[in-house]
């Protein structure tokens, strides 16, 4: 049995939508085949982690960046496009999860590996899928953390986005080389 997840990284307002601390066009332009493959995932009943940035006030990140997605903040919020079910929710039926990350690793001080942990299956391969925003940082990140863990990994080109396009193609090319995902 093939265990599948798709990770949606910081599909979050203030890097997506106009008026956001750090929006940027490109970001946005990927929201359609994102919703695409979060209605697939949906309905093939597999696990949907959305890994959200989330800061406090005074988080040491904004010596590097600008002010963004405090916690609490419009900014913060998943673009709403791609808002996950929250009647599946209700109902028991859904596998979608939101998970806030200080940092730009899923991984770095969250509960993302003991949720990946039951899509382990021994012998067997678990592929995960792996869009959002920015390629260069947290997505890249996130997928070394993934690669790390052993996961069979893919990232669609048309699913991921940077503001630095040099450095959007040199992490594709990264994550290929030295990670082993899959660019689609």
């Amino acid at each position: 049995m093939e265990h599948r997840a798709l990770i949606i990284v910081d599909m979050l307002n203030d890097f997506i939508t106009p008026g956001g601390a750090l929006y940027f066009e490109s970001g946005r332009h990927i929201i359609p085949f994102v919703k695409s493959e979060l209605e697939k995932a949906r309905v093939q009943k597999d696990l949907i982690v959305f890994l959200c940035d989330n800061h406090k006030k005074n988080d040491l990140e904004f010596r590097r960046f600008p002010e963004h997605c405090v916690t609490g903040t419009w900014g913060a919020n998943i673009v709403g496009e791609l808002w996950p079910d929250t009647q599946a929710w209700r109902s028991g039926g859904s596998f979608e999860y939101i998970i806030n990350k200080q940092r730009y690793s899923g991984f770095f001080n969250t509960s993302l590996h003991i949720l990946m942990k039951h899509l382990s299956v021994p012998g067997g391969a678990t592929e995960v899928e792996v869009v959002g925003v920015c390629t260069s940082i947290c997505v890249m990140d996130t997928v070394g953390g993934l690669a790390n863990r052993d996961y069979g990994i893919v990232v669609p080109r048309l699913g991921v986005a940077d503001f630095d396009n040099h450095a959007h193609e040199f992490s594709l090319k990264r994550m290929e080389k030295l990670y082993g995902a899959k660019i689609v």
